[in-house]
């Protein structure tokens, strides 16, 4: 079973900070871009941060400066280290795969079943 699996969610106070990780695991063939999105309650799902397969990066300007995200292509782990955090940033956090998983077709999407990110004093 191919899966995405996101970790390091939890509380912080304001200004502290948290990394997730996100393992992809299964018959994987390949990977390509990853990222992470998150979605506040009563708000859609937004992009936080996207990095392709060779490292490219992208970041939602709301998270431009404090938050870095990387992968480790060799592990098949995806990373987000955020600091500074803020109450705005309280949300389940989702990790995204493109990813190869059959010898027949292509890359198709995955998504981790996400991990809470709460920040509040």
């Amino acid at each position: 079973q191919v899966q995405l699996v996101e970790s390091g969610g939890g509380l912080v106070q304001p200004g502290g900070s948290l990394r997730l990780s996100c393992a992809a695991s299964g018959r994987i063939f390949s990977i390509g871009n990853m990222g992470w999105y998150r979605q506040a309650p009563g708000k859609q799902r937004e992009m936080v941060a996207i990095i392709t397969r060779s490292s490219s990066l992208n970041y939602a300007d709301s998270v431009k400066g404090r938050f870095t995200i990387s992968r480790d292509n060799a592990k098949n782990m995806l990373y987000l280290q955020m600091n500074s955090l803020k109450a705005e940033d309280t949300a389940v956090y989702y990790c995204y795969a493109e990813m190869k998983t059959r010898l027949v077709g292509g890359m198709s999407d995955y998504w981790g079943q996400g991990t809470q990110v709460t920040v509040s004093s």
